[in-house]
């Protein structure tokens, strides 16, 4: 019998938190069944394994993702979408590097897969950035591919204290999204 008032949700939010704290590979069953009281055995009344814990927090973490993006976008359009895409996803990632890093590479489980809808919801914001520059269909998939990994890059190299030298990261970022607004602009016109 689970524990009472323990859920599901309780579960992979704990695991979330725990990715955050420890980091996504260091996720183990044993510290989550520390974390919310119980013992590792009664974990298996509410999440199947390991695995299904990590494709949990994958689902938790994009939901999250989308939804910030989606609201900071709001309205805008143009460079002022762009920055409010990348500045959120940003902040996310900086904020929920372990969770974040649970979204990276986990396989879709079919239509219904919580983590599919929101990844594509995510993958439609994107699409509206890049709309409003008037990129075109058949440059649509390579100009996600490059703000996807210009952005990841960016924020997961930020997250880990991957700038360490001179100047500051903030100025390159900002630098960054002038960079690609400039671009996207050009790609647009064409």
């Amino acid at each position: 019998m689970p524990r009472v008032g323990l859920s599901k949700t309780d579960v992979v939010a704990a695991g979330a938190a725990l990715a955050d704290d420890v980091g996504f590979a260091n996720l183990s069953l044993g510290a989550l069944a520390q974390r919310v009281g119980v013992r590792t055995p009664s974990l298996y009344k509410h999440i199947e394994s390991l695995a299904d814990l990590r494709h949990g927090i994958a689902a938790l973490a994009m939901t999250e993702l989308d939804a910030r993006v989606r609201d900071a976008m709001h309205g805008k359009t143009g460079s002022a979408a762009l920055a409010a895409f990348a500045n959120t996803f940003r902040e996310y990632v900086v904020e929920h590097p372990g969770r974040y890093a649970a979204t990276v590479g986990e396989p879709l489980d079919g239509p219904d897969d919580p983590l599919l809808q929101s990844s594509s919801r995510l993958l439609d914001s994107m699409q509206v950035v890049l709309r409003g520059y008037g990129v075109a269909e058949d440059d649509m998939v390579h100009a996600l591919r490059t703000l996807r990994c210009t952005f990841h890059g960016f924020a997961t190299l930020q997250s880990s204290d991957g700038f360490q030298w001179s100047g500051d990261s903030e100025d390159s970022f900002d630098w960054m999204i002038r960079f690609l607004d400039r671009g996207l602009s050009e790609i647009g016109s064409r």
